[in-house]
């Protein structure tokens, strides 16, 4: 894990080529993104979390029956390379956004994943993301988020598209 106090860096290495860890991270989100109250926005059981439409312009989405939230748009979308969507949290206000970039690269035996999320410069520091922590730990800690969630992924999509 890298970060700096405005952005943290996760990566993993995935046995599979880059296009089928991109389709795994895009499609089966809701498969291997954990649940639950850290995790999710909708608290219902039956939430699902999707990139609605796939491609570019389309909106990383969590919903049920009765609610829907949307977490952020598709600035990029390049199956197999990079994925680039803008994210918010859901006490952010709706002008409060950050942004999370994925890379898929090609690496001997299959592709190493690199997700960056960046932007927390632009959250006010008394934001209660933040947890009354200042720059350096908020991005720790969201870090360490994300690395929890990207080892799921990588679990996920090593069972699923086997090298």
């Amino acid at each position: 894990m890298t970060m700096s106090a405005d952005r943290a860096r996760v990566t993993t290495f995935v046995a599979v080529s880059p296009l089928d860890a991109f389709e795994v991270f895009t499609q089966e989100t809701d498969v291997w993104w954990s649940r639950g109250p850290r995790y999710r926005a909708l608290q219902v059981p039956r939430g699902v979390l999707r990139f609605d439409p796939p491609g570019p312009g389309g909106r990383l989405l969590e919903s049920s029956d009765t609610e829907e939230f949307e977490i952020g748009r598709v600035l990029v979308w390049e199956p197999g390379a990079r994925l680039v969507f803008q994210w918010r949290a859901s006490n952010f206000a709706p002008d409060e956004l950050t942004e999370v970039e994925v890379r898929f690269e090609s690496s001997f035996g299959g592709t190493r994943v690199v997700l960056e999320h960046r932007g927390w410069d632009s959250i006010r520091a008394d934001h209660p993301v933040r947890h009354g922590e200042d720059g350096p730990t908020t991005v720790g800690r969201l870090g360490r988020w994300w690395g929890e969630l990207v080892t799921r992924f990588r679990l996920h999509a090593t069972r699923v598209r086997p090298g």
